[in-house]
């Protein structure tokens, strides 16, 4: 970053258009939500909403899962299952099986990882 607050990036050097059109990676790293849920298929290939909604509930409150109360766990349940899984598999970050409520990565969460490890480098480097 310069003194002015203006990026510090290579003379000559253009981000690709490609780049600049992945919106389903940006509509998966939009919310933290999204991004927790993105971290949990990277950890292990298949969960159940139930799971998943008790892990997210942890990490937004910064504790252990065994300590998410049941109203807890309901309230990131609805919010998972209306609004972030819906999204993410519509983006074809993750696949939904409604009636067995089971949730896995799906051909774009590689993207996702690529630009959430991309973001972590970048926090390390600060």
């Amino acid at each position: 970053m310069t003194a002015d607050g203006h990026s510090e990036r290579p003379a000559g050097k253009e981000i690709p258009r490609e780049v600049l059109e992945q919106d389903h990676v940006y509509a998966a790293v939009g919310h933290s939500r999204r991004r927790y849920l993105c971290c949990a298929l990277f950890e292990k290939a298949e969960w159940s909403l139930t799971e998943l909604a008790t892990k997210t509930a942890a990490l937004e409150q910064e504790v252990p899962e065994r300590e998410i109360q049941q109203t807890q766990r309901e309230q990131m349940y609805i919010s998972l299952y209306h609004t972030h899984v819906p999204k993410l598999a519509e983006a074809g970050v993750l696949e939904f099986d409604e009636n067995s409520e089971t949730i896995r990565a799906d051909r774009n969460i590689d993207h996702v990882l690529m630009i959430l490890d991309a973001i972590a480098a970048g926090l390390d480097d600060s």
